[in-house]
């Protein structure tokens, strides 16, 4: 089934070459099936990069969603045009009193930041609290993971001493329908300064660790009733995502190693090989199917499925 996306959403080119199945909503306007609807709130700096990377693993479901993007409304983006936050994106003053099926919240390159200290941090929190009540699951990546730990059960960040930048392999820690058909060692790509800790999550009840990797620290864990999850790492990434992160870095004269074991050989002139493409696209499609589509009640109070 296809996923609905405005129609002139740039990434729509991209996921057509690609031979994702996407729909714009002229075509989708005239179909009798009420489809899941999906808010992404996108703080990365490349929102256009971003939205297609979640688009793709989206499109890849049975079922038919329907996206709406979101952004932080006071926040000036330095990276993507004034003209397509505006044609694309909502604030959340606008869907405020709308009710979503699912909800993804992206990273952001803030870590170096107390979470107290992010100019939007307020508007945040009330996104934070809003989602409890008017969305059915919540899948957080990476900073918006962390952020989210914190707000909710007031689990700290640390600052790591070398940046957490590669490719890892992780370990299932417990089986649930999120990681059904994983894997027993699979690979995610992450690029953060800081980490979340075990000590600290064991001591919230109902919170769970799913997995993890020996290098990387933990990667995903849940909420018993698999309301909200957290994944600190980037299984969204494109294969040439770190090598971008790697060149802007040095480019900027910043000390940064090169991404552990990404390059083959540890030569950045060698392409890198995607090794994590199949485990994202299962990551989405159990999320949808089992946290999402199996669990969102038939009536919301905003509208009917």
């Amino acid at each position: 089934m296809p996923i609905n996306i405005p129609d002139h959403l740039p990434a729509i080119d991209i996921l057509h070459r690609e031979n994702i199945f996407v729909m714009g909503d002229q075509k989708a306007g005239h179909q009798d099936i009420r489809p899941l609807r999906i808010v992404i709130l996108n703080l990365m700096p490349l929102k256009e990069t971003t939205e297609t990377q979640l688009l793709r693993l989206l499109g890849n479901s049975p079922l038919q969603l329907d996206v709406c993007l979101l952004r932080i409304k006071n926040h000036q983006s330095k990276n993507t045009s004034q003209e397509h936050l505006m044609a694309f994106y909502n604030t959340f003053d606008e869907i405020a009193d709308q009710y979503f099926d699912g909800m993804i919240i992206t990273g952001a390159p803030i870590e170096h930041l107390a979470f107290e200290e992010v100019s939007y941090w307020p508007e945040l929190q009330r996104i934070f609290d809003w989602k409890l009540l008017h969305v059915t699951s919540t899948l957080h990546i990476c900073w918006g993971a962390q952020a989210a730990l914190y707000h909710h059960f007031a689990i700290p960040k640390y600052p790591l001493k070398r940046k957490m930048f590669g490719v890892f392999a992780h370990r299932l820690r417990c089986l649930t329908p999120l990681v059904r058909g994983f894997d027993d060692q699979f690979a995610v790509p992450h690029s953060r300064h800081t980490e979340i800790r075990q000590a600290d999550i064991e001591k919230v009840p109902g919170l769970t660790i799913l997995a993890d990797s020996p290098e990387a620290g933990i990667y995903l864990l849940a909420t018993d009733d698999g309301r909200q999850i957290f994944a600190t790492g980037h299984a969204e990434y494109d294969s040439d995502s770190l090598r971008k992160e790697y060149e802007r870095d040095r480019e900027r004269g910043l000390e940064i190693g090169l991404p552990l074991h990404y390059f083959p050989g540890d030569n950045p002139e060698n392409p890198p090989v995607q090794t994590w493409r199949a485990h994202a696209h299962l990551l989405i499609s159990n999320w949808l199917n089992y946290y999402v589509y199996q669990e969102t009640p038939y009536e919301w109070q905003g509208g009917t499925r």
